[in-house]
């Protein structure tokens, strides 16, 4: 009867760990073949850029909303 009690108790946490592996490695799996090549920070004039990599076009300040109550300052 302690055995059973022992495999229940211990059975979400083997659970929990083999889903983290797999998690784990669909994520490396994806990021290896994403097929383009990695981006690198430039600094120039007192701007940080990130230059390269699979992002393309981000906005750097966000658009002012017009129903917002107070003056937001990124």
């Amino acid at each position: 009867m302690a055995v059973a009690g022992r495999v229940t108790a211990v059975l979400p946490l083997v659970g929990a760990v083999a889903t983290a592996a797999a998690l784990t490695g669909a994520a490396f799996l994806t990021v290896a073949h994403a097929g383009c090549e990695p981006g690198r920070f430039v600094q120039h004039d007192g701007v940080v850029e990130y230059v390269g990599g699979c992002v393309e076009d981000l906005p750097t300040v966000p658009a002012k909303a017009e129903n917002i109550r107070y003056d937001v300052k990124p």
